[in-house]
C-alpha cells in the first residue's frame, strides 16, 4: 500500500481563463516540486493539451489522467477523468456534440491555446468552451461511466458552478464516484452544511489556474497499485485497505 498526493483538478493555456504559465513543462515541474505524485488534467469542455501534458510527464514519476471539467446545461462543473487517450478523445466527441455553436471571444473571455509538450503554441481554439453544454450533469455521469471514467462534480459549495449552492441540493440521479470541496470547505465542514453529502465521498483539489495554486489543496489516495480510474475509485469506496484523506 502506498500513499499518493494528488490534485485532480488544474488547467491549462487550453482553459480561456488559466494564466499564461500554464504550460506543461511548468505544470509537470510545479506539481513535482510541490510534491505531488498525480495530477489530472481538466480543462473547461476541453482535451486538447492533455497529451501534451503526459509526455512532458514521461519517465519524471509523476502520473497524469487525462480529464475535462464539463460545465453541464445546470451550470454545473464536473470533472471527468480517464485513463487513457483513446477516452479522452470518444469524451471529446461526445462532448462537442453538446456544445452550442459559438465561438469563443477571447477579448472578453481570453484566448484558449493549445500548446506541445514543451509549451510551444501550436494553434488557437477559436470554439467557446467555457458556456455549458446541452447535457444534464446525472446524464453527463452516466455516460462519463460508460467509457470508464469518473465523474466527480467541482467545488459543489461554490457560488460559481458549484452543484450544492447552484441546485441546493445532490440529485437522486446522480451517480457520481465523488464530490470536491474547494479549500475554502474541509470535507466534514461540506457533509455537516450539506446532508446529501454525508453518504458521499468527499475530496479536495486545487482547481489551479495559476502555478503557484497547484497542490495548494490536494487528496491522498492509498493505494494498493498504480493510481487508476479502477484505483481510484476503489480507494473512494474505502476497499480492501485502501482510502484518501484531506490533509
Amino acid at each position: 500500500m502506498r500513499e499518493y498526493h494528488a490534485d485532480l483538478h488544474i488547467h491549462t493555456v487550453l482553459s480561456a481563463c488559466a494564466e499564461v504559465e500554464m504550460l506543461p513543462p511548468l505544470i509537470v515541474e510545479e506539481a513535482l516540486y510541490k510534491g505531488l505524485h498525480l495530477i489530472a488534467i481538466t480543462d473547461h469542455n476541453a482535451t486538447a493539451n492533455v497529451a501534451a501534458v503526459m509526455e512532458a510527464a514521461r519517465d519524471t514519476g509523476l502520473v497524469v489522467l487525462p480529464g475535462m471539467e464539463l460545465l453541464t446545461h445546470e451550470e454545473v462543473d464536473m470533472l471527468c477523468i480517464f485513463d487513457t487517450l483513446e477516452q479522452a478523445a470518444a469524451w471529446q466527441a461526445q462532448v462537442d456534440t453538446w456544445l452550442l455553436p459559438l465561438d469563443n471571444d477571447a477579448e472578453h473571455f481570453g484566448p484558449q491555446f493549445i500548446v506541445d509538450a514543451t509549451g510551444e503554441f501550436i494553434t488557437e481554439d477559436i470554439r467557446m468552451r467555457k458556456a455549458p453544454a446541452t447535457v444534464g450533469i446525472a446524464e453527463a455521469a452516466r455516460a462519463v461511466h460508460a467509457l470508464g471514467g469518473l465523474a466527480i462534480p467541482a467545488h459543489v459549495e461554490r457560488d460559481v458552478y458549484g452543484l450544492m449552492y447552484v441546485l441546493g441540493f445532490w440529485p437522486p440521479d446522480l451517480e457520481a464516484d465523488a464530490a470536491e470541496v474547494s479549500h475554502n470547505l474541509r470535507p466534514s465542514q461540506a457533509q455537516a452544511q450539506y446532508p446529501s453529502l454525508r453518504d458521499i465521498p468527499i475530496i479536495s483539489s486545487s482547481d489551479a489556474h495559476f502555478l503557484d495554486w497547484i497542490g495548494h489543496t490536494r487528496t491522498v489516495f492509498r493505494l494498493e497499485d498504480t493510481p487508476s480510474v479502477a484505483t481510484l475509485r476503489a480507494a473512494l469506496r474505502q476497499g480492501a485497505g485502501q482510502g484518501f484523506y484531506v490533509p
